[in-house]
């Protein structure tokens, strides 16, 4: 099992606070839009440097979507942030219209998702977010896995054209992608090359696949494990040869079992080669007020669920 060292540790909202701000340096078109989160998105630093170029909306996100969109038809970048409770579930109708059927250059970029936004309870922690986006013709939709990701994800989509989907979060967590590691859209990372179980991960979770494979390792289970960013379009071709080698797969994400990764990863399977999967994810229920680490065990994100869904699935082969 390949080691990984931990670089530091920071919030992946502060990922793409960095990159809106590089990107902005780079590319004059590039325009921020909040729903009075500056700070907790981590767009204040856009906001102090180009000024003329942030727009404050107010606690009004349909609207803030319909200015993207309208920004975006006259040659700007909008950068459109929130929650992703509200950044998607509330503004749905608006960004199926404005952004995904009209295929405008929209950034909608989501911050506090999943059960890690913590003591926010329930409400805010929206779990669906995922398969919300993925379901949406013409949406790219992607998840980064820790701070640098998150950075080099925001400039991935300035430089893209189309209506993008990027989600991060709240806690700091590991940083382990190099600076200089490649980022593609629809790509995937190959983390370890192994022969028994393909471990695929996305977000938060692809820190703890890694932690798995490292437990695994000391039972002498070799466990291939990818880092899947890009959940909408997916590298099928990445998935298809490792579990043609494993024979068997486990999918983990921290959103509902439907909609997102799983789904995507079963659907592809079932079309082409199906063969034993595993699910880590939230199984059709809401979240609740709790620490971000007591609410990743309550619901089975930890490692030690991996370990155990990678012996599930191999012992199905």
């Amino acid at each position: 099992m390949k080691k990984y060292t931990i670089l530091g540790n920071n919030d992946t909202r502060s990922g793409f606070g960095e990159g809106l701000i590089e990107a902005g340096r780079k590319n004059s078109n590039v325009v921020a839009l909040c729903a009075d989160l500056t700070e907790s998105v981590k767009m204040t630093a856009f906001k102090k440097e180009f000024p003329e170029r942030f727009f404050q909306t107010g606690i009004a996100e349909a609207n803030m979507i319909g200015l993207a969109a309208g920004m975006a038809l006259s040659g700007k970048i909008p950068f459109a942030s929130s929650f992703a409770a509200f950044a998607t579930g509330r503004v749905y109708d608006q960004i199926r219209q404005a952004v995904a059927y009209s295929n405008t250059n929209v950034k909608i970029c989501a911050s506090h998702a999943g059960l890690t936004l913590g003591e926010d309870g329930a409400t805010h922690q929206i779990l669906e977010d995922l398969g919300l986006m993925r379901m949406m013709p013409n949406m790219i939709v992607i998840n980064p896995c820790d701070f640098n990701q998150t950075k080099q994800a925001t400039l991935a989509i300035a430089e893209y054209e189309g209506p993008v989907y990027l989600r991060f979060g709240r806690p700091k967590v590991p940083i382990f992608i190099s600076e200089d590691t490649p980022f593609e859209i629809g790509k995937a990372i190959m983390l370890n090359e192994g022969k028994d179980v393909t471990i695929i991960a996305t977000g938060h979770l692809v820190w703890e696949a890694i932690v798995a494979g490292e437990m695994l390792a000391e039972q002498g289970i070799d466990a291939e494990i990818i880092n899947i960013h890009t959940i909408k379009p997916l590298d099928n071709e990445a998935i298809l040869k490792s579990v043609a080698k494993t024979g068997c797969v486990v999918s983990c994400e921290e959103h509902q079992y439907n909609g997102g990764l799983n789904d995507a990863v079963a659907q592809l399977l079932a079309r082409n080669n199906p063969k034993p999967m595993e699910f880590i994810g939230v199984d059709d229920s809401f979240g609740e007020s709790g620490t971000p680490d007591e609410l990743m065990v309550k619901y089975g994100l930890k490692a030690d669920n991996i370990v155990e869904a990678v012996k599930k699935a191999i012992s199905r082969k």
